[in-house]
Formats: structure tokens, sequence, C-alpha cells
């Protein structure tokens, strides 16, 4: 993996056409990208939750927001964001819908430059922890 002003190159923009996902280790680092409708993401590869492949996760829309769904507990990640979506229910009025809340940044991800071609990461701040660092960093 080649880095450049901590920008590391991840691949070839041909190598994540829309709909793919490509998962790579970046310094030490655990994550992948994901091309949704000609974008492209990059966040941790393990859900905050409890470590599931939320690389393997569906992209689903909620509530207006693109998410990834971890397949192991269906916790809803934002792609854009990596904030958690929850579906929250009002127990003393069981005619209201539930509604989605956004529950603060839990997953870590990474910012995307595409430049002649090819794709580059620059890892996110480390300074302040979230959730998804336990299950992301590579062992050596």
């Amino acid at each position: 993996m080649e880095q450049s002003d901590c920008q590391y190159l991840a691949c070839s923009e041909s190598d994540i056409k829309p709909g793919a996902r490509k998962r790579l280790e970046v310094n030490g680092r655990d994550i992948f990208l994901v091309n949704i409708k000609g974008k492209i993401y990059a966040l941790d590869s393990h859900c905050y939750h409890v470590g599931g492949p939320l690389h393997e996760g569906d992209i689903e829309d909620t509530a207006g927001r693109t998410c990834l769904v971890c397949p192991w507990h269906e916790y809803r990640v934002r792609v854009d964001t990596g904030e958690s979506l929850h579906q929250v229910y009002d127990p003393s009025d069981d005619t209201k819908p539930p509604e989605w809340k956004e529950c603060g940044v839990k997953q870590r991800t990474h910012m995307v430059k595409v430049r002649n071609g090819s794709v580059f990461v620059t890892l996110s701040d480390m300074t302040q922890e979230l959730a998804s660092d336990e299950y992301n960093i590579c062992k050596q």
C-alpha cells in the first residue's frame, strides 16, 4: 500500500465500480471501501457493536439515510458519518409508529479522495476513541 502525506493509495477507481466493496489493511487498520451510486466511502470493517462483519452488510435506506446493516445483529450505520441509528418506540402510546433516531458516531469512517483514476484513503483522526476501534486494529 503506497503512502503519500498520510494518504494511502487503496486501489484503482476501476477496481471499485458502483455496488462493489474492497476490504484492505491501511496502516494497521482493517477498513473497507464501498461504492454506492458512484460515491466511494471508507469505514472500519467490523461493526462497533460486537465486531460483526459490517463489510458484508446490506446497504439500505433508513429514514432517508444510506446505511450498512450489520448481518449479525442488524445494527445500522450511516456510511457517510458512522452514526448509529436505532428504532425508538414510545411504550406509553402504542398508536404512535416507531421512529429512527441517530445515536451518535460509533463506527469510524475515513476520508476518500479519487484522483487521476486512483482511490486514496486518509485515516480519520484517532485522538477520540470510537466503539469500532476495539475490533479494527490488525493483529501482527
